[in-house]
């Protein structure tokens, strides 16, 4: 039956659930939880029902099906006994609708462009309104979720951001109603929660794909322990830095340089609400005897973790490293290099070694055009968050070591904010005398002789443009394809002794038309368009008629026959990254290869890399940090995940600095060439070493062994 999940999907969907708990973490715990057995649940909030498992846009899987937080407690054996209250705020959504719609159209106006791309990714505020909280049950939970896509930014009001003041009036009077209740939180990035200090449970589950109710109900029964981090710092939004030049103009200022997400909140001491690399679960442990080694520039600290509670669960140690304060003005203090545990029994104990090179740590001096270490004392800490660490000892260098020799790329260099920062000190040493030899790198231009004299210019447009689009309707993104339906799109078709490569949209699954009529080797879409749906009430109504016959799904012919495409679902990029497991990423990795083989897919739009250097940018959920190290070790992983399917390939994106939404497609963003190299481009540099992304064998694919058309590429 087309209704039910193929042997691969439920072998997928399985190895991605696996480990879907390490992708949640607590903010907030006391002993009320886990639960020992299903029981009635008085069940609250937006997500409970209409739990959402990604953001808008190019990442949304059109998945085979999707488990709410109502379906996976039910699922788990609890009664909710707060259905009156769901249908209840059911009704509020729908007549909510209009009102945002509306909106829409006049901020469209407002802005002078079409209200249908102002209507892509323009998430609706949660509204205000009154329902009774009642509920006859003795544990309660509130579901708090969020919303945000492609083409739009999230905004700075009530209902997004922030909280409503329905939220919080329910939050904070259903902590006071239960001695058991938890918030949690099904959103895909930072919202403000100062308003919510007395509440006691606050789970993050985030937004992790099609299996999202289930591992909420296996984390509340302890079948699961949560054991992410943050990867972001969450903070009230007038606490981040107000050098932070964002929104939907044409130029946009980095003025903040390299203090970004804690790098600001540590170098300037503020506190924020919840720090980078924090997060609690249902164990405790203790980081015991770290030492460190050097050998060259080579560090490496080894430690035991004891897992000192009575519940099984995994802790990932982070080390930081505070540099000097010399020619260059520094952050307070970096990540390094983080390693999680295996799971930890009861009183169980691992000894780990995390290494990192001293040289990753150099700063960029444009002025020498070089990367630099200056001389002075390098402070290293080990911790389990970036303001939960203790001081291990400092790399002491006598000189200033030139790491690398290289060229600047920008003609004018943009003006940041000046501030110096004293280092810590540290009595505990560890010697390193830098020695002079350092690493010549030139940019050359690398050819690639593709041996297309015989083309027409026409042709050669046509090979670099790829598949033309339609017109219309039909040139929406996801329409491009015509060898795999709902592909995003493939390279030109009609050139002969040249095979087609398909590109598919991600980054947390294969997106691709779900329902393909197939006869006699030629194949029909026959899925309603799932960005029509969403278009659909910004339409004039005279014209809605018309377009009904892109929002119904087709029939299938008389001997057609019927092909699935549904692919599995990933965690959002955020949250897979809360995982700090690389295993982990390169299984998430290896499942959609798998997928990519089966349907015909070559590229996969993934990973999404972008820095989260403000938190409303609309489409941080598909990217994984604010820190450059975690976002590239994570998307290395995942890459090489997908590479272990032979001739299958990611395309890293986006490009660098794209790190809004608003106005994407014509803001000019400036960027110090230091905080390009340091921030924006760090993570870019990591996957190209750890992956070694093969352009050579996609290249060659293309190639059809028929003809004479030949390939010579020089690395």
């Amino acid at each position: 039956m087309a209704d039910e999940l193929s042997p691969r999907e439920k072998l997928n969907a399985s190895k991605i659930r696996s480990s879907l708990h390490e992708c949640c973490l607590f903010l907030r715990k006391n002993d009320a939880f886990p639960l020992h057995k299903p029981t009635k649940i008085a069940l609250f909030g937006n997500g409970a029902r209409h739990t959402i498992k990604g953001g808008t846009g190019s990442s949304d899987v059109n998945a085979h099906y999707m488990v709410s937080v109502e379906q996976g407690l039910e699922n788990a054996g609890f009664e909710i006994t707060t259905k009156r209250w769901l249908d209840s705020y059911d009704q509020v959504l729908v007549e909510s609708r209009k009102q945002f719609v509306n909106d829409v159209k006049e901020s469209a106006k407002a802005k002078n462009v079409s209200v249908y791309m102002e209507a892509f990714g323009y998430v609706k505020l949660e509204p205000e309104y009154n329902i009774p909280l009642v509920g006859d049950a003795g544990v309660a939970i509130y579901v708090l979720s969020r919303n945000s896509g492609e083409g739009n930014d999230r905004r700075i009001e009530k209902g997004d951001f922030y909280l409503t003041d329905t939220e919080i009036r329910d939050i904070n009077l259903l902590q006071k109603q239960y001695s058991k209740f938890m918030l949690v939180l099904n959103v895909g990035g930072v919202i403000d929660l100062s308003p919510l200090n007395e509440v006691e449970n606050i789970l993050l589950l985030s937004q992790l794909g099609s299996e999202t109710g289930n591992v909420f109900a296996d984390i509340l029964l302890g079948k699961v322990n949560p054991c992410g981090k943050l990867t972001d710092t969450w903070a009230r939004y007038e606490d981040y830095s107000p050098d932070i030049d964002f929104g939907g103009i044409n130029n946009t200022y980095y003025f903040e340089d390299i203090f970004v997400g804690y790098k600001y909140f540590d170098s300037y001491k503020i506190s924020p609400l919840y720090a980078f690399g924090f997060g609690l679960s249902y164990s405790e442990f203790k980081i015991e005897r770290p030492k460190l080694t050097l050998d060259g520039h080579a560090a490496c600290v080894k430690c035991d973790v004891t897992n000192i509670s009575k519940i099984a669960g995994k802790e990932t140690v982070q080390i930081y490293v505070s540099e000097p304060q010399g020619k260059l003005r520094k952050v307070y203090q970096k990540l390094a290099a983080f390693k999680k545990t295996s799971l930890l029994k009861a009183g169980g104990k691992e000894s780990l070694s995390i290494s990192f090179d001293l040289f990753d740590l150099a700063s960029y001096d444009t002025q020498s055009e070089s990367y630099i270490l200056d001389k002075g004392q390098y402070v290293v800490r080990v911790g389990n968050a970036s303001n939960h660490t203790r001081v291990l000892c400092s790399i002491v260098l006598d000189n200033m070591v030139i790491v690398k020799k290289v060229k600047n790329m920008y003609k004018n260099q943009l003006i940041t904010s000046n501030i110096h920062l004293e280092s810590p000190s540290c009595s505990k040493f560890v010697k390193y005398v830098g020695n002079t030899e350092t690493e010549e790198i030139d940019y050359k231009d690398i050819e690639y002789d593709y041996s297309l004299n015989s083309l027409t210019d026409d042709e050669l447009i046509n090979l670099a443009l790829g598949s033309q689009r339609g017109d219309g309707l039909s040139s929406f993104i996801g329409e491009s394809s015509m060898k795999v339906k709902g592909a995003a799109g493939e390279t030109y078709s009609r050139i002969f002794g040249y095979k087609t490569l398909v590109m598919s949209d991600g980054p947390a699954g294969l997106r691709l038309s779900t329902h393909i009529g197939q006869y006699k080797g030629k194949s029909r879409d026959l899925s309603a368009n799932q960005f029509m749906i969403q278009l659909y009430d910004f339409f004039p109504t005279m014209s809605q008629p018309f377009l009904k016959k892109f929002i119904t799904p087709k029939k299938l012919r008389k001997n057609e026959e019927l092909k699935l495409q549904y692919c599995t679902t990933l965690p959002s990029g955020t949250a897979l990254a809360q995982s700090w497991n690389l295993e982990y990423a390169a299984l998430c990795g290896d499942v959609v290869g798998s997928e990519m083989e089966e349907f015909g897919i070559d590229f996969w739009l993934a990973p999404g890399m972008n820095i989260h250097r403000n938190p409303l940018c609309g489409r941080n959920f598909e990217y994984y940090s604010e820190d450059p190290l975690l976002t590239g070790k994570i998307s290395a992983a995942i890459t090489n995940g997908v590479q272990k399917t032979k001739g299958c390939g990611t395309t890293i994106k986006h490009f660098c600095a794209n790190n809004q939404e608003e106005n994407r497609y014509f803001v000019n963003a400036h960027v110090s060439e230091r905080a390009m190299r340091e921030i924006y481009l760090k993570a870019f540099e990591i996957i190209v070493k750890e992956s070694n992304p093969s352009i050579e064998a996609f290249c060659k694919r293309a190639i059809n062994k028929l003809t004479d058309v030949s390939l010579d590429i020089r690395r």
